[in-house]
């Protein structure tokens, strides 16, 4: 289970998370940082990655297209980078169930 965290996520919750969601990358990582979102869905589609954002764009996207690639939506607003980690961490066996739902494309934490 490999996630690809959003520009709008510390590419330090890499390092922080890597016992838990191991070889995940930011979009710094891969040249996508100032991508836009279509190229972001694209490389992520192609390297079977999971897409972390608090964008709510990835979130719409999902409906309309559904998946690969699947979304992890963040919504807690404004917050410190370890809030996110910990919400990651707490909430691993739930990303686990919705990586393994064929049927799931966003999963919405926080």
């Amino acid at each position: 289970m490999r996630l690809l965290f959003d520009h709008n996520l510390s590419p330090t919750l890499v390092r922080s998370l890597g016992d838990v969601y191991p070889d995940s990358v930011h979009v710094r990582e891969v040249d996508l940082h100032s991508a836009d979102d279509d190229t972001v869905w694209n490389y992520a589609t192609q390297h079977q990655l999971i897409i972390v954002s608090k964008d709510a764009d990835f979130h719409q996207r999902s409906f309309v297209r559904g998946h690969p690639p699947k979304i992890i939506w963040i919504r807690l607003g404004n917050c410190k980078t370890r809030d996110i980690e910990s919400l990651l961490r707490s909430y691993r066996a739930d990303v686990v169930a919705f990586v393994q739902d064929a049927e799931a494309s966003f999963l919405a934490l926080g």
